[in-house]
């Protein structure tokens, strides 16, 4: 007869499909915001919000596991605590609030620099050029580029901050689930 896999007592399953809730709630309000905000259409707002959470989430992941190693017994201690019985040995300290800053920054400025590649590699290279601009409207030109710039960092902070928060909201609801 045909046997099924059984997975290993510890394999961290639950994180797992928490990181895919994550995705989950972060994707659809992040295309919502890039929607709203930088007048994307739904789908190309869609697809930019997919792309930058799954290559963050793929390279967070990938530097997670390259650091883990090299961490303190007692930290190492505290995460295998953490994802496997959902609790910490010791109480939360400042650290830890202070790593969550940390990697919220850390994920703006790795989704804000995916974006602008996905922005530049995905534009159209046929443009046509226009002719050198006057001094005058160079400089027009140059604050509205600023500008368009500053709302991408402004769009894309609020859409982490926002998804940001509903993870926070899940996580706060978890240890009741």
């Amino acid at each position: 007869m045909f046997e099924l896999p059984t997975l290993p007592s510890s394999f961290p399953l639950g994180a797992i499909l928490f990181n895919f809730l994550f995705f989950l709630v972060a994707i659809p309000t992040e295309a919502f915001l890039l929607n709203n905000r930088l007048r994307f259409d739904k789908k190309t707002s869609m697809f930019y919000a997919i792309c930058i959470n799954l290559f963050s989430g793929v390279i967070g992941w990938t530097i997670f596991f390259l650091i883990e190693p090299s961490l303190p017994v007692y930290w190492k201690s505290e995460l295998i605590s953490y994802f496997f019985f959902n609790r910490f040995i010791k109480p939360v300290e400042t650290s830890i609030i202070l790593l969550g800053f940390i990697i919220f920054f850390a994920t703006f400025l790795l989704k804000f620099l995916l974006l602008k590649v996905l922005l530049i590699s995905l534009s159209d290279p046929g443009q046509k050029k226009e002719e050198e601009p006057t001094i005058q409207r160079y400089s027009r030109r140059a604050r509205k580029f600023k500008l368009q710039n500053t709302n991408l960092v402004t769009t894309l902070l609020i859409a982490n901050s926002a998804s940001y928060s509903a993870i926070a909201a899940i996580l706060l609801i978890r240890p009741s689930l």
